[in-house]
């Protein structure tokens, strides 16, 4: 069941996604050469509890998942995709590093994540970035009532496929509220004028997760969380939570 979300609940969500980009963006402003991942998710446990808020991943545990989330981040590096643990690996120059954060605050979500290379930045990596950033962009715009949720799928995957990048199998977007995940799910591949009819007051958290290597198989690291690419190429995953109103799109995780 898909809840629709009024104006004061939209407010309420984009308080939460300000939380989610000021910590973010602390990570962001943090992450340096010899800056392990552990320091990376405390100065974002940090951000969150300095805004009376509270993180969505930590202790989070799905049906799939070995144990529950030890992290207030997921921080994934290179090959990894998404649900990296933040561990005690410390970044190197040149590591292409995404970033997923949530947070609650006064029982409302927030989730967003970014894509960034620490020290010196190959061009193929930021060039990856880009076509991410581009293909949410796209999403995002495709976000109004009037549309279907095809048509979301659809303008995130044309970006990446005219790019010539691949699209992380079996995962994509949600929706979001007093939950992290709602209905309905977003695929990050899809046909236009198919699906769900998007209606003001739907929020959904967009996320691509592009693969330089222009396959979609991964593997699960040993962790039980991480999903790699497949063919060990690098992966970018950026990511807004995003309120259809009769507007057009309102991105609710911005400064």
């Amino acid at each position: 069941m898909i809840e629709v979300k009024v104006p004061d609940q939209v407010a309420a969500m984009r308080a939460a996604g300000r939380v989610v980009a000021d910590a973010l963006a602390a990570v962001r402003a943090h992450s340096a050469v010899g800056v392990s991942l552990r320091d990376l998710d405390a100065v974002a446990a940090e951000t969150i509890a300095a805004a009376g808020a509270e993180p969505l991943f930590l202790d989070y545990h799905p049906r799939w998942a070995p144990s529950p989330f030890p992290g207030v981040i997921c921080a994934s590096v290179n090959d990894e995709v998404v649900h990296g643990i933040p561990t005690t690996r410390r970044l190197a120059s040149g590591d292409l590093v995404s970033i997923d954060c949530g947070a609650r605050l006064d029982g409302w979500s927030g989730d967003a994540a970014i894509s960034f290379v620490v020290g010196h930045a190959d061009a193929a990596d930021l060039d990856l970035i880009d076509a991410t950033e581009e293909a949410l962009r796209a999403g995002i715009a495709a976000a109004r009532p009037g549309n279907r949720l095809g048509d979301v799928s659809h303008a995130i995957a044309a970006v990446a496929h005219a790019r010539g990048y691949g699209l992380l199998a079996d995962h994509g977007g949600h929706g979001i509220g007093r939950q992290m995940h709602e209905d309905p799910f977003v695929p990050n591949e899809g046909r236009p004028g198919r699906g769900l009819p998007l209606r003001a007051g739907f929020v959904l958290a967009l996320e691509p997760m592009l693969l330089a290597g222009g396959g979609r198989d991964y593997r699960t690291g040993a962790d039980g969380w991480t999903l790699a690419t497949a063919d060990g190429s690098r992966a970018a995953h950026v990511e807004h939570t995003v309120a259809v109103t009769e507007g057009g799109p309102a991105i609710l995780t911005l400064p």
